[in-house]
């Protein structure tokens, strides 16, 4: 692969910030800067079948809100922390990447666990016009209930079918 060292540097640190960027909008339910994060034909496979394209992943994110936001607050009430950032650059426009998720619930009772899952995000990210997307992302449960796919970044990741 072509690519310095710096701008190789420079790539994963502007990857790693499309899954930080993501928690922070997906929690303040800002739908429109979620989506803007996904190519246009990406693919996002939760506990849920996977949307393809923004048009999808932006229907299924406005149902888990609603079906979420019980106590009608305008925002999502979990805090999704991310950690454990791995990125690899298998191209100069093509990487992939995993994190782990913890996944906090805001509203809970006091005395209550806040805890909500623990997970792993395995990301395909595609460089397009400019800018790096995520163009293919699938979460694995970690826990309470075991489901992963394995695999690591530039090694047989796991990710949605395209």
């Amino acid at each position: 692969m072509n690519i310095s060292t710096i701008e190789k540097f420079i790539a994963i640190e502007e990857i790693k910030n499309l899954r930080i960027r993501y928690a922070h909008y997906l929690d303040s339910n800002n739908i429109e800067k979620v989506i803007s994060l996904f190519s246009e034909d990406a693919i996002c496979q939760t506990d849920r079948n996977p949307w393809r394209g923004r048009a999808e992943i932006k229907a299924g994110l406005e149902k888990a809100f609603a079906d979420y936001d019980e106590q009608n607050h305008g925002s999502y009430p979990f805090l999704h922390a991310i950690t454990n950032q791995w990125v690899e650059l298998t191209s100069p426009d093509t990487a992939e990447g995993r994190c782990y998720l913890i996944d906090l619930v805001s509203e809970r009772n006091n005395g209550e666990s806040p805890l909500l899952l623990l997970g792993l995000y395995s990301d395909e990210y595609k460089f397009l016009d400019g800018k790096w997307y995520i163009n293919r992302s699938r979460l694995d449960i970690i826990w309470p209930e075991r489901n992963v796919e394995g695999g690591e970044p530039g090694k047989n990741l796991a990710l949605p079918k395209s």
